[in-house]
């Protein structure tokens, strides 16, 4: 088999497609995540806090120097865009675990399937001449 036609049959594998459509997906939401926490969640968590920005919260390490060619900026430990990172970390974790559970409980209901119905009289009468016979 060549190589074109391996790659081509391991590419078109339903496994693989699923996981790129996720991926896809995954990447899109992390986006409505990320604006939901930067525009509504860090906002309202600043103003319980008394006003605070988390976007701008970090500790200056090292002063820049603007007049310098080309100017060196600050040089700062930006701590509340990792606060920011964090959440948007926690809403796309319960959101995926969210989904998996419900995954779960659906295949869960699916495994149940109906008990083989029981063998007829006939198959039991059957059953037990075959025994019989194949005891002599």
């Amino acid at each position: 088999m060549s190589f074109i036609s391996e790659f081509k049959e391991f590419a078109m594998k339903g496994n693989v497609v699923d996981l790129a459509v996720g991926v896809i997906i995954g990447a899109a939401f992390g986006k409505i995540v990320s604006a939901f926490v930067d525009g509504v969640v860090m906002p309202l968590l600043g103003l319980l806090v008394g006003g605070v920005d988390f976007s701008k919260m970090g500790i200056l390490l090292k002063a820049g120097d603007p007049a310098a060619v080309p100017p060196i900026p600050d040089l700062v430990l930006a701590y509340g865009a990792f606060i920011q990172t964090v959440f948007d970390f926690t809403i796309v974790a319960l959101a995926i675990f969210i989904a998996i559970k419900a995954m779960n409980k659906l295949k869960r209901k699916e495994e149940v399937a109906p008990a083989p119905a029981a063998p007829s009289n006939q198959e039991v009468l059957l059953g037990e001449i075959r025994d019989l016979l194949k005891q002599k």
